[in-house]
């Protein structure tokens, strides 16, 4: 298949048959169906508050909405397979109804979850372990054939941030993708779409790091998700909490563009969409 090109990068995904392109950055909203998520405007923990959030976020100009059960922050608590499955299977059932247009992404690191979230009408997987936590998640996305997000992150949430240690923390975060891709394209799976993990296992200087060293990732030539909203590597650099940090999340959305990001998975969906469309016009040459 051809290749659309960021330095060659692989821009196209399939999704059921829907040929998606994101040679123009798009906008992943996130919605949580969790009560402790560490925004708090983020929780929408019913399907009537997650119609009108999935609603927010297209008509803010998403192009995707991450829905996730299960949250990630560091002492979050532990939810249960049932319900996890639960939260996703209704709200994707609700919202594939209401929004059939709109792309789905399940935030899980369980693949019985990835598979009855696809079965329910979502789209892709977004994987915060890479399937180190649950060792049947690579086979089930590709079993699946649904495009498949993978993050670099070292243990768990609970641990992640006493796993800071790294030698090379680029060259270690290269191995670690090729590694993962090897086996994944050994399973047939074509539709793979990288996220660096900001936050997971990184100190704050090392979160800045990753973000200078973005584009070494060009070399595996695949999508590039960035997720930066409203991070403490943020507002415990420039003090306040996470309600004060969306002008320091576009700010860097905009260096991650700048070092290739094709997706920016956040929060405040319209002021990435903006971001993203001027982002373009600096790209524009005049005639």
């Amino acid at each position: 298949m051809a290749k659309d090109t960021f330095l060659n990068r692989k821009t196209t995904l399939n999704v059921k048959g829907r040929l998606v392109d994101l040679v123009v950055p798009a906008v992943m909203g996130i919605l949580n169906l969790t009560s402790d998520s560490f925004y708090s405007k983020s929780r929408m923990d019913t399907v009537d508050l997650a119609l009108i959030r999935a609603a927010e976020i297209i008509e803010e100009g998403g192009m995707f909405i991450d829905i996730g059960a299960y949250s990630s922050r560091p002492g979050a608590a532990d939810v249960s397979t049932e319900e996890e499955t639960e939260k996703i299977v209704k709200a994707v059932g609700a919202i594939s109804r209401d929004f059939p247009d709109i792309l789905l992404s399940i935030d899980t690191f369980r693949a019985g979850v990835a598979r009855a979230a696809v079965e329910a009408g979502a789209h892709m997987i977004n994987d915060i372990s890479a399937g180190e936590m649950d060792e049947a998640m690579f086979e089930t996305v590709a079993g699946l054939n649904v495009p498949y997000i993978m993050m670099h992150m070292r243990g768990t949430p609970q641990t992640m941030q006493q796993q800071t240690n790294y030698q090379d923390m680029m060259v270690e975060i290269v191995s670690y993708f090729s590694k993962k891709l090897y086996i994944l394209k050994k399973l047939g799976l074509k539709d793979i779409i990288l996220d660096p993990g900001f936050g997971f296992a990184k100190t704050l200087d090392q979160n800045y790091e990753l973000l200078r060293q973005l584009h070494d990732l060009d070399i595996f030539e695949l999508p590039v998700l960035t997720g930066l909203s409203r991070k403490s590597m943020i507002y415990k650099f420039l003090g306040g909490g996470p309600e004060d940090a969306l002008n320091g999340t576009t700010a860097l959305n905009t260096i991650a563009l700048m070092k290739g990001a094709n997706i920016l998975r956040v929060h405040d969906v319209r002021a990435a969409a903006e971001c993203i469309a001027l982002f373009r016009k600096t790209q524009q040459k005049n005639s």
